[in-house]
């Protein structure tokens, strides 16, 4: 004969309660344990007990079964049409406030409505300002001295390009004067390059000769 179908209700006997909670909690932990294994599967078990004693299965751990667990329900709830439009609803809200909240900061960091601050906040504000501004100057100092090392830069370049050009003006010059060493002397010995003496005399009288020729034409006559 048959076992008969066990009917699923609260069992009254205290005692039959707690053996056989304890008897299916273990078979419970022990499916929990074979699915995880032979399924390759993230499982995350939690059981209170009538009495509050926790037991408890996480083939990864708990932490971050409940994590997965939260991320995929929330997944699922935007996907609801009426879900989808509350949550971004409540996105649209949180973006205006913080978009306020930006805004009245900003006309604060200008000097603006600074009348419902108080000592400590305006301390705050003006901390806040001293680290902006030292910020400020750290970053025009940076960008200085990159200016400076690219300047440094382009004037080693251009007198790299200059004494490469006077190398190559005057290294042209120098290997003629030594392939031709009398290039400044004539060919009838003459040096261009030597000292010339030069000395004054008297002029020479001039000999007029024409009147002497023309009275002797006259006394012929």
């Amino acid at each position: 004969m048959g076992r008969g179908k066990l009917v699923i209700r609260r069992i009254d006997n205290s005692t039959s309660r707690q053996v056989t909670f304890s008897k299916r909690r273990n078979g419970l932990l022990k499916k929990a344990r074979e699915l995880s294994i032979l399924c390759d599967a993230e499982v995350g078990l939690i059981i209170f007990s009538s009495t509050g004693r926790l037991y408890d299965y996480a083939s990864t751990s708990m932490k971050s079964v409940i994590e997965r667990y939260k991320r995929v329900k929330e997944e699922h709830q935007v996907r609801n049409p009426a879900s989808e439009v509350k949550f971004w609803q409540r996105e649209v809200a949180s973006l205006r406030q913080q978009l306020q909240y930006l805004q009245e900061y900003h006309r604060q960091l200008m000097g603006e409505e600074l009348s419902g601050l108080s000592i400590n906040d305006l301390q705050k504000l003006e901390n806040q300002l001293e680290m902006s501004l030292k910020g400020v100057r750290m970053k025009k100092g940076h960008l200085i001295h990159q200016e400076s090392l690219e300047l440094h830069k382009k004037l080693d370049l251009m007198c790299q390009e200059n004494t490469e050009l006077k190398n190559k003006v005057y290294g042209t010059q120098a290997n003629e004067a030594s392939r031709s060493p009398h290039t400044d002397t004539f060919n009838n010995g003459y040096d261009l390059h030597a000292p010339v003496h030069l000395q004054l005399s008297q002029p020479l009288p001039l000999k007029n000769d024409a009147p002497e020729k023309s009275m002797k034409l006259g006394l012929q006559l």
